[in-house]
């Protein structure tokens, strides 16, 4: 027998902080990245944060802290870096020179964490798209590294032959990347017609659809399984589910309405994955109503509520009404008062031990009602179909049964 166990990575996070008004803001995400990386799988050794004007084009940070790093990495047995920003291909090349160690950024670390999570066959598109479209970026710079194929010639110049074979490899690379963009694109789109074809149906069918959205880790998941008995993963873990779940919740009155989850939103969302996950995305965008779930528990709470507002805001999701649900009070001392003024209803709840959630369908039932015409109408017997109808599309307060027809109340 031979015991063998996993080999967790050792990383050291690096943040520029440019000035003093953004010092919290750095902290923030920086402490955010170590959960990402925490996430992936591997553990923080060490973090190194300077103030500098500006990033370094060259090595991201400046020269002198470059050597800091590297006694850093030799003193705590790092095996990479983790930028906090994404890196261009010359500051990660040179960086790697320099250090001698596996180098790193936010977006990189993201995008192992999607290809982890991704369960569906839309899922696994969006991501190696992504992915794809990150290594394209990560190539160009690189063509003097792959010329390096048959070393140097005596005298200092380079051997003859070498250079040709490292250019053609550059570009082999460059279009067998771009044809498996091209037909990656192919597929998802075929995706997206058929999420196209089932949004359609829900139109025809006239149940409205609300898209619950939040930071990470703010409890959608949890809402969604407790309302609806979903049975989607639950995990206290950056981006736990990556895939939109689409369910039905049965309101009073026998009213209908379906809760979409979507992806949770992050700092410095790599636009690789706003791209690719928009057909997820846009389920707000085609959405009747929007849940924002919030963690109250969070020190960033209101930071977060910012970035889903500037996503929902880039992916032209405005105009919509707003239910803002503030999660996990369970977790604190004091439960206070929260606003969010751009929502139109606030509810404090626990998802997890149920508190508000009646409240949270109570609201619903407006969010519907404020669509619909409130009647009260005499319906003859030889016109009783229309009361089914009444039922599947609206909401039947009351009917009463009399001599000359049935006389309901209810909102059309």
């Amino acid at each position: 027998m031979v015991e063998t166990k996993k080999v967790v990575e050792k990383v050291i996070l690096v943040a520029v902080c440019e000035s003093a008004v953004e010092e919290i803001e750095t902290k923030d995400s920086i402490d955010e990245l170590a959960e990402l990386i925490k996430t992936a799988g591997a553990e923080v050794v060490g973090t190194m944060i300077q103030n500098l004007d500006r990033r370094n084009p060259c090595t991201y940070i400046g020269s002198g802290k470059v050597t800091e790093l590297e006694e850093l990495i030799v003193r705590t047995g790092a095996t990479g870096i983790v930028c906090d920003d994404e890196l261009s291909p010359a500051q990660m090349r040179n960086l790697a020179d320099v250090l001698d160690t596996k180098v790193m950024d936010r977006t990189l670390v993201i995008l192992d964490i999607f290809a982890a999570r991704a369960g569906t066959a839309e899922g696994k598109i969006q991501v190696e798209l992504a992915q794809l479209r990150y290594e394209m970026t990560r190539l160009t710079g690189f063509g003097k590294n792959m010329s390096r194929v048959g070393g140097t010639a005596a005298g200092g110049g380079g051997a003859i032959g070498t250079r040709g074979p490292g250019e053609k490899k550059l570009e082999m690379d460059k279009r067998l990347i771009a044809g498996r963009i091209s037909q990656l694109k192919r597929e998802l789109a075929e995706v997206v017609s058929h999420r196209e074809i089932t949004r359609s149906k829900r139109q025809r069918n006239g149940i409205p659809v609300a898209a619950i959205v939040g930071y990470t880790n703010a409890g959608k998941s949890s809402l969604l399984n407790k309302l609806t008995d979903a049975k989607i993963l639950e995990m206290d873990a950056l981006f736990a589910t990556l895939d939109p779940t689409t369910r039905e919740l049965l309101l009073e009155n026998d009213q209908k309405i379906l809760l979409t989850d979507t992806v949770g939103f992050i700092r410095k969302l790599p636009h690789h994955l706003i791209d690719a996950f928009k057909s997820t995305l846009e389920e707000a965008k085609y959405a009747d109503f929007i849940i924002h779930v919030v963690d109250v528990s969070n020190p960033q709470m209101d930071r977060q509520m910012e970035i889903v507002y500037e996503t929902l805001d880039h992916l032209q999701v405005g105009d919509k009404p707003v239910l803002t649900i503030f999660n996990k009070v369970d977790k604190l001392e004091d439960e206070g008062s929260y606003h969010d003024l751009r929502a139109d209803y606030t509810v404090h709840t626990s998802v997890k031990t149920g508190k508000g959630l009646a409240e949270v369908k109570e609201i619903l039932g407006k969010f519907l009602r404020e669509n619909k015409q409130y009647v009260e109408q005499l319906i003859p017997y030889t016109e009783a179909g229309k009361i089914a109808k009444i039922r599947e599309n609206g909401e039947l307060i009351s009917e009463e049964y009399r001599e000359d027809g049935i006389f309901i109340k209810a909102y059309i």
